[in-house]
């Protein structure tokens, strides 16, 4: 095997010379309640894209390693989520001056952390909603609104964001959630490309099998 003359760096920050339109977002990540993987990249600046994220209300926002985040990309946070159990939804409690505290976290429609795994594609002015989950190597088409978990390698769209179709067959997926190729030292994912990269499925399925003993 050559090793490559340039080891790629996750800590790098504009990971295309001469170009800063795109960034490894990992490295520019200052709330803790946002944790990025490894290679992931987005448009030029990210935590802005971060909406209604409150420190009292403790989401997280939890993405994999060498995910692909389209400029516009908006991921929406609990906060941005009104009082629905009561007969004004008006958020007196933020805004100054008015007399009252902040409701109970379970008068809330709370959903929880947004987790986006890895290898994930999200295409350009895309909207991730509050709490869901998407599964590793899944696709989302531009300018989608997505409210409800997407399972590993399905490739949804629209608004609200539909199931389009699977990726894989299932034996494939199951391949490839086991193998797990992302967690792997760089210099093994650098061996590996040919393999990432093939659109003979085929091939790709006997030799993943193959690393994997089976």
């Amino acid at each position: 095997m050559t090793t490559p003359k340039n080891i790629p760096d996750p800590n790098t920050i504009h990971p295309i010379a001469g170009y800063d339109k795109e960034i490894y977002v990992k490295p520019t990540i200052k709330n803790p309640n946002i944790i990025v993987g490894d290679f992931t990249y987005a448009d030029s600046e990210f935590e802005s894209h971060v909406t209604h994220h409150y420190d009292f209300l403790g989401d997280k926002l939890i993405i994999g390693k060498f995910c692909q985040i389209a400029a516009g990309v908006e991921f929406v946070m609990n906060g941005a989520n009104h009082q629905m159990n009561a007969v004004s939804t008006f958020p007196f409690s933020m805004l100054e001056g008015w007399n009252m505290k902040p409701p109970a976290k379970s008068d809330l429609p709370f959903k929880g952390d947004t987790v986006i795994g890895n290898d994930v594609w999200i295409g350009q002015n895309a909207t991730i909603l509050p709490g869901v989950h998407i599964g590793d190597g899944a696709i989302i088409g531009a300018s989608s609104v997505v409210g409800s978990n997407v399972e590993p390698y399905t490739i949804v769209a629209g608004n609200p964001a539909q199931f389009i179709r699977k990726r894989f067959d299932e034996e494939l997926t199951n391949l490839m959630l086991e193998w797990r190729w992302w967690d792997k030292p760089i210099e093994e994912i650098n061996s590996l490309i040919p393999v990432l990269t093939s659109s003979d499925l085929t091939e790709v399925k006997r030799k993943v099998k193959e690393m994997l003993g089976k």
